[in-house]
């Protein structure tokens, strides 16, 4: 049996499908049907679950251009600047980063030249947001 504990081997399971069964979990995570659904429900409960998504190939996608956008914020106005990108539409995840950017945004349009209006326009509007540096999404490879 592998040294990784059962909530590794259920969490690795999941990301790999997760629209998997818990029939299906129990089975690639070596446990039982109850024991999966007892580690899913806690997981869920605390947070450490907090959806489950379906994952997109740009190149594929018609109608919808994608970009992960790097975004640089004042630090006095941090947590009014995310709470406002929080409630974009088109901004589908936001995360903190240690790299060149305070946050990392994955921002969704209709096409490249409506991103480019979110981006301008939207994001770049928020008071406290100084400069956000789009990379746009071409082709999904893994």
């Amino acid at each position: 049996m592998s040294s990784e504990s059962t909530e590794e081997r259920i969490l690795a399971a999941l990301e790999e499908d997760a629209q998997a069964s818990y029939s299906e979990l129990a089975e690639r995570a070596n446990v039982s049907k109850p024991t999966v659904r007892k580690y899913v429900n806690e997981l869920e409960e605390t947070g450490v679950i907090v959806g489950y998504t379906a994952e997109v190939d740009p190149k594929k996608l018609s109608g919808q251009s994608i970009a992960m956008v790097g975004i640089d914020v004042a630090s006095e106005r941090y947590v009014e600047a995310t709470r406002d990108l929080i409630d974009l539409e088109s901004v589908r995840s936001l995360y903190t980063s240690s790299g060149d950017h305070m946050l990392m945004a994955e921002v969704r349009a209709a096409d490249g030249n409506a991103l480019g209006d979110v981006i301008s326009d939207s994001i770049l509007g928020i008071d406290g947001v100084t400069a956000a540096h789009p990379s746009f999404l071409q082709e999904r490879l893994k």
